[in-house]
């Protein structure tokens, strides 16, 4: 007797239906087809011993399987759960009826109980698509598969209760979640909070100019001078997450098994890997691509701490995502492309011994030492940092003073407001949509300056060494802290201060 059956594999952050064919005839014999993996192929081990401590069996008679289509290579363990309703149905030890309209999906423990899978939402998102009229699925991911609308979604614990509702009608409890309101409530204020840094009132301005602008931004100064700790406020002032950016951050993160109880991702990610990661693990891949971390911090932080000491071929490869805002992997047989719209924030010492110029320091390098710590950072990854700023040690005065600083909150209504005039300025564009994505065509439109403004511009190349790459970065800049005042036209203040933080392209930045 020949059953179909239906699961679905996860490739980049998309989902393809799989069909399972199970035929059972004469003879003896268990026969998996349609290049499944080890894991898969292990599953009737698993399946044999979860139905027989459960009053059923795996008949001693020929049990052919077919994943369909069956060029497509799948993997893991999820499976499990559908090849053995699949044998059950085949060998008439359960009535199917309407079995083709679900979607079917878990990995089983010997006992019959259902441990979690990868790539719930997408998988849920296909369904719908599809038209299948519900998914079961472990309970543990029945949240984040509920946040689809119009598809039931069953979260089961055993095996037994998806038997009893196929075979004795007995009703399984559907997930249902408020998308929305599941949204909102998520939407608690982070645990870092700009209120908890004494002092370094000019790193936090800049902070905010970033944040509005979507900027990405390279904190420079000495051991203890508070970098890694502004860096990790940073998400608490970026404008919430749409619900749109909600679902699509998401998705990513249920490819790789990482979405919590709650469902719906609301925070913004905050990725922080450390120095010694390769370029696959950064920008993802592997002979089953899975997401990096680039892809993982999309809509949030990436931050790189300690950037010197990051292997260079693996800070090469950030240059083309950081431009595309997203990142394609190739192999022989296929290839995914995964979103990586992030914001990039970086901090590095001055020098080998973390110190510049300064004759008190416990360790000193010589100016050749530092060119060469600070030659480990291309010119092209530089290019696309728009402000650079120098973090200064933290005085006793203010490290000792009780008074609180100004909160996230605060900040935050301040991008928030800043980012509204962005997207009203690029609401026609589909790849645009705040300050540091713009090209040099926008900037030219929406960065005009006056003789004035343009004359200070000049000076201060000339008189900085500034290099060509910095002037549209310096525009750029420019035009957010306008936003942030509200102001239509790049004045020649805005110009100024935007000069400030450029400190990598001045010539003789070491001298």
């Amino acid at each position: 007797m020949l059953k179909k059956v239906y699961g679905s594999a996860v490739f980049g952050v998309e989902a393809t239906t799989i069909a399972v064919e199970v035929n059972v005839d004469k003879g003896v014999g268990y026969h998996l087809v349609g290049l499944p993996d080890n894991a898969i192929k292990e599953s009737n081990y698993r399946i044999a011993a979860a139905l027989q401590n459960n009053g059923y069996r795996i008949p001693g008679k020929k049990i052919i399987i077919n994943m369909s289509p069956a060029d497509l290579r799948k993997e893991g363990s999820a499976y499990d759960l559908t090849l053995a309703i699949g044998i059950l149905a085949s060998t008439s030890q359960i009535k199917a009826k309407d079995l083709e309209r679900y979607l079917i999906m878990g990995e089983l423990s010997l006992d019959g109980s259902l441990q979690p899978i990868k790539g719930a939402l997408p998988i849920a998102v296909k369904a719908r698509e599809e038209g299948f009229k519900g998914f079961i699925l472990p309970s543990q991911n029945a949240k984040e598969a509920a946040i689809v609308d119009g598809l039931e979604v069953y979260g089961v614990d055993n095996i037994k209760q998806v038997i009893n509702y196929f075979d004795k009608e007995e009703a399984l409890e559907q997930t249902i979640i408020d998308t929305r309101k599941e949204f909102y409530k998520n939407l608690e204020f982070p645990e870092f909070d700009f209120s908890d840094v004494k002092g370094q009132e000019s790193i936090k301005r800049c902070m905010e100019i970033a944040a509005a602008g979507g900027h990405n931004i390279i904190l420079i100064g000495p051991p203890g001078a508070g970098k890694t700790m502004l860096a990790k406020r940073l998400p608490s002032i970026l404008p919430p997450m749409t619900l749109h950016e909600a679902l699509e951050t998401t998705k990513i993160h249920s490819v790789v098994g990482r979405v919590k109880d709650s469902g719906l991702m609301a925070q913004r990610p905050f990725r922080s890997p450390h120095h010694t990661i390769s370029n696959v693990a950064l920008v993802g891949g592997g002979s089953f691509p899975q997401p990096g971390e680039i892809s993982l911090s999309h809509n949030g932080v990436l931050f790189l701490d300690e950037l010197p000491e990051f292997k260079r071929d693996v800070l090469e490869v950030l240059r083309q995502p950081l431009e595309d805002r997203e990142v394609t992997i190739s192999r022989a047989k296929f290839t995914v492309t995964y979103p990586s719209s992030f914001m990039l924030v970086a901090s590095m010492n001055p020098s080998p011994g973390g110190y510049f110029n300064d004759p008190d320091a416990p360790v000193t390098s010589s100016p050749a030492e530092m060119q060469r710590y600070l030659s480990k950072i291309s010119g092209p990854l530089l290019d696309r940092i728009d402000i650079h700023i120098e973090v200064t040690p933290v005085p006793f005065e203010k490290l000792s003073d009780d008074r609180k600083g100004e909160t996230s909150v605060d900040i935050r209504k301040r991008v928030t407001q800043a980012r509204v005039i962005q997207t009203n300025r690029f609401k026609d564009s589909d790849s645009v949509h705040y300050n540091a994505q713009m090209n040099t065509k926008q900037i030219r439109k929406h960065c005009v300056l006056d003789d004035a403004s343009k004359q200070l511009l000049k000076t201060a190349m000339e008189r900085l060494n500034l290099s060509a790459r910095a002037y549209d970065r310096i525009l750029k800049v420019s035009r957010t802290i306008a936003d942030l005042e509200g102001v239509d036209e790049v004045n020649g203040s805005h110009i100024s201060e935007a000069i400030q933080y450029r400190s990598l392209d001045r010539e003789g930045w070491l001298g």
